[in-house]
């Protein structure tokens, strides 16, 4: 059996504890997951839990253009195609999950674009 990192472990359990204070929110959520090459935006539907709408970096109309897909740029870029997205879903609000990752670097870039761009959160 695979033994599980402290750092794992210790990121599992922030997101757990952020899971657990948005799960009453009744507006869609905004999930971020930041790996170490690309950065993932979806956004999920509350009730069901089904994906209404969904970008990254490893899109190609997002890739394209893009000097790397791990820099703040990146998620910049992922921010305000996702509240594109969901402003073409008539989606203005949303809560921001994110996910257990620090708001820092790419995550809060993403967070930003995407509040500029027209989601409230």
């Amino acid at each position: 059996m695979a033994k599980i990192s402290p750092r794992t472990r210790l990121w599992q359990r922030r997101r757990k504890k952020t899971r657990k204070e948005i799960a009453t929110s009744e507006r869609p959520r905004l999930t971020v997951y930041r790996s170490s090459r690309h950065i993932y935006a979806q956004i999920v539907d509350p009730f069901s839990g089904k994906t209404l709408t969904g970008v990254s970096t490893r899109s190609p109309s997002i890739a394209q253009g893009l000097e790397s897909t791990k820099d703040v740029e990146a998620a910049k870029k992922v921010g305000e195609a996702i509240a594109r997205a969901a402003l073409e879903r008539d989606i203005r609000e949303v809560t921001f999950n994110r996910n257990g990752f620090v708001f820092t670097g790419r995550v809060k870039a993403l967070a930003d674009a995407a509040r500029e761009a027209g989601l409230s959160f």
